[in-house]
């Protein structure tokens, strides 16, 4: 009996979608990409709020894209992500379609059910891709996980009473109280 193939999606597919359907591509494999729920949306403007205004009242030059923003992290026409929050440091990986490469720092929000996709396999395509910071906030557990991938180091759990540092960014701390 021959083996079942799994169909091989590329970033056409992702474009040839009706409008209004959201899906990521990671390897070929797309998945598709419920609406987000409104605590989702309140804690992705706040964080973007916050980190644009930071930026802009240092005089930075990072830009914070919420989603959906487009971030292709490789040059293969397989992969497509579209992080909850995507801040990119570095001008010339922005085209007219979005990110061409890694962003410096991804905060990805969880749902429901898209748990175990933002812990493990979104996790490691980032760290793959080498982004340098990468945070899961999950609204149910009321938990932050920072990686801060440039130092290779063991990932720091916070909850939303903490206030955590940024650590891409010298002078940036958030304060979740504030956030949520």
């Amino acid at each position: 009996m021959p083996l079942l193939r799994k169909q091989m999606c590329t970033i056409d597919d992702i474009y040839n979608l009706p409008d209004g359907t959201r899906a990521e591509l990671i390897d070929g494999q797309m998945y598709m990409m419920a609406p987000p729920s409104r605590i989702h949306q309140e804690i992705l403007m706040q964080l973007s709020t916050t980190i644009n205004s930071h930026i802009k009242a240092n005089g930075g030059t990072c830009k914070v894209y919420p989603a959906p923003f487009a971030v292709f992290l490789n040059d293969d026409n397989t992969t497509y992500v579209e992080p909850d929050i995507s801040v990119i440091c570095t001008s010339d990986k922005l085209n007219d379609k979005g990110c061409v490469g890694a962003p410096d720092w991804i905060i990805e929000i969880t749902s429901p059910g898209n748990t175990s996709h933002d812990y493990i396999k979104k996790l490691n395509l980032y760290a793959d891709a080498n982004v340098r910071e990468y945070w899961i906030v999950n609204p149910i557990k009321k938990s932050i996980v920072v990686y801060n991938m440039e130092n290779d180091s063991t990932p720091i759990i916070y909850t939303f009473n903490d206030k955590v540092k940024v650590n891409i960014f010298e002078s940036l701390t958030i304060d979740f109280n504030e956030i949520i």
